[in-house]
């Protein structure tokens, strides 16, 4: 984020409009950035962070309890953490472009900050606090509902993949192999690139900027390319 048209830019994306900018302002701050230009520290968005972080538990935790009255508690507690953990808030995130917005400091940016899935989930749970101090409850559960809720089987095939196509793969008898078939990039922002196989069933790549992450992606390409085949992609006990 460089000027102030900037934030009337993210504010357009996310269609809320702040009464105060200076929430949003410190929302986008991240420590390094903080640092950078001696700000003090609790001018970073971590304290919004924070307090995002509750208001999207809650907010989800209604949200699961009141669609998805066929769930036990131990259902709608894997469901809660498949939507607020690091990777699917970023998704999320990157989804409307959050991680375009954050200020870093210059070390970080370099180093691939605006890459990394948990400154980009932090700075999301950041926005959701500064809307709701800036515009109440109602309004911080609009966003969430709009942006986090929103295709939730989706996001959770995302989440649980490497799991749901282990068990898919196994029902024809055979297992997943991962195989890392190359790198690129500078040591501070390298990229590995999987390959995920299973007998005939699927061959598949996949980029990530952690190996996990590379096999989490692929993972989820293979569901969606077996979904696309007819494949039942819903493992008992998982609908």
């Amino acid at each position: 984020m460089k000027n102030n048209s900037d934030l009337k830019e993210f504010q357009n994306r996310i269609g809320y409009h702040f009464n105060d900018e200076k929430y949003l302002k410190t929302a986008l701050t991240h420590s390094s950035f903080a640092n950078e230009v001696k700000m003090r520290k609790v001018n970073d968005n971590e304290r919004l962070e924070f307090l995002g972080d509750a208001v999207l538990e809650l907010t989800s935790s209604d949200y699961i309890y009141k669609n998805h009255s066929e769930m036990n508690e131990g259902s709608m507690t894997r469901l809660r953490a498949s939507i607020v953990c690091e990777p699917t808030l970023a998704l999320c995130a990157r989804a409307f472009g959050l991680d375009e917005f954050i200020m870093l400091g210059k070390g970080e940016e370099l180093t691939g900050g605006r890459k990394r899935d948990s400154i980009v989930s932090d700075a999301c749970e950041a926005v959701i606090g500064a809307i709701y101090l800036d515009g109440g409850f109602a309004s911080a559960k609009e966003f969430i509902t709009k942006f986090i809720l929103n295709d939730l089987d989706n996001k959770k095939l995302f989440y649980d993949s490497k799991t749901i196509l282990q068990e898919v793969v196994q029902a024809n008898g055979i297992e997943v192999k991962y195989e890392m078939i190359g790198e690129k990039g500078p040591e501070h922002d390298k990229i590995f690139e999987v390959c995920a196989s299973a007998g005939d069933l699927f061959n598949v790549k996949a980029e990530g900027h952690t190996k996990k992450a590379a096999q989490q992606k692929a993972a989820y390409n293979a569901l969606i390319l077996l979904k696309e085949q007819g494949v039942d992609i819903n493992p008992k006990g998982k609908r």
